[in-house]
């Protein structure tokens, strides 16, 4: 989900799908919850009918995508694509407010990668067909397929990855659509900390990472720019990038994961995102879900099970929300 203030922005709290205690049985009362907060948005991975059904008359914009193993027929049917907006979307249409449709979540690269692009277009027909001209279609890439991310100016996707992301750029312009990109300072942080501070990745630096003409007070800031400036690399510097993912574990790698890091994260993500866009880009304000709503109880125990801002039980791990 997302929270959403007046310039525009939008911050994401990822929905309970891996989550068991009362949740899930009360959608409603959850939804009704966030749209208290603040929170503007929801993003699900899949058209899970209980939570669409959960969403009917609410005022969030809502993201929902097709699993991955739906991809090639997706793309190889327009038949197929008619049929998954005909069950997924239009029984909802008239009172879900569908904003984005994902396809696939991080399949570049991959079995399914090449089928992305294709399955785009057709899931855009469908749309079309049931007259919701006005909901875009796009995929979420992961950052593994940068190549090279410092410093920014170095931004290249993978050999692998650099077709597939070309074509898949091109319907975007065509569409108008962003491209969704997850970000994750966390695990740079964690994997490298003799290298990266606490406070570059925490938006507390005071000192910059320069790169030629910009300067880096932040590791969000850099990665989405090295993802920028890959974009321009295959002439897709025009497309606007939204953040699908981010956010910072609470528990499961001591010392790295604390209530307090993922508290500082998440605030001071907040805040910047609401005022500025990156260094390359000052301008371009981005759509910025964190990840994620609930601690996931269902996923392996560690860092996964952590990411929540409430507890299955509704409370809060922290105090992030003023409600």
């Amino acid at each position: 989900m997302l929270l959403h203030d007046t310039t525009g922005q939008i911050f994401w709290l990822s929905s309970c799908h891996r989550t068991s205690g009362s949740t899930m049985g009360g959608l409603e009362t959850i939804f009704q919850l966030q749209e208290m907060c603040g929170v503007g948005s929801i993003r699900i991975y899949d058209p899970n009918p209980e939570v669409l059904e959960a969403l009917r008359y609410s005022n969030l914009r809502v993201s929902v995508g097709t699993r991955n193993e739906d991809l090639p027929s997706l793309a190889s049917s327009q038949a197929a694509a008619d049929a998954w907006v005909n069950t997924n979307v239009a029984p909802y249409s008239n009172n879900v407010n569908f904003n984005w449709i994902t396809i696939g979540n991080e399949v570049i690269p991959g079995p399914y990668a090449t089928n992305v692009a294709p399955a785009m277009i057709n899931i855009q027909n469908a749309l079309r067909s049931i007259g919701l001209t006005g909901t875009k279609v796009t995929t979420v890439t992961s950052f593994g397929i940068i190549a090279n991310s410092f410093p920014p100016s170095a931004g290249t996707f993978t050999s692998e990855t650099t077709e597939v992301m070309t074509n898949v750029a091109s319907v975007l312009k065509q569409t108008g659509a962003p491209i969704m990109l997850n970000v994750y300072p966390y695990f740079a942080y964690a994997s490298n900390p003799a290298e990266i501070s606490l406070e570059y990745v925490g938006f507390n630096a005071i000192t910059p990472v320069v790169d030629g003409q910009f300067q880096y007070f932040n590791l969000f800031d850099a990665m989405v720019d090295a993802y920028n400036v890959a974009l321009e690399k295959i002439g897709a510097g025009d497309v606007p990038i939204v953040v699908s993912e981010t956010g910072w574990p609470t528990a499961g790698n001591s010392p790295f994961t604390s209530i307090d890091n993922a508290q500082v994260y998440n605030i001071n993500l907040v805040n910047h995102v609401k005022r500025n866009g990156t260094p390359r880009k000052p301008s371009q304000i981005m759509d910025t879900f964190i990840f994620a709503l609930f601690k996931e109880n269902k996923k392996p125990e560690g860092i996964e099970q952590n990411w929540g801002l409430y507890y299955p039980n509704m409370s809060r791990v922290y105090g992030y929300l003023d409600c």
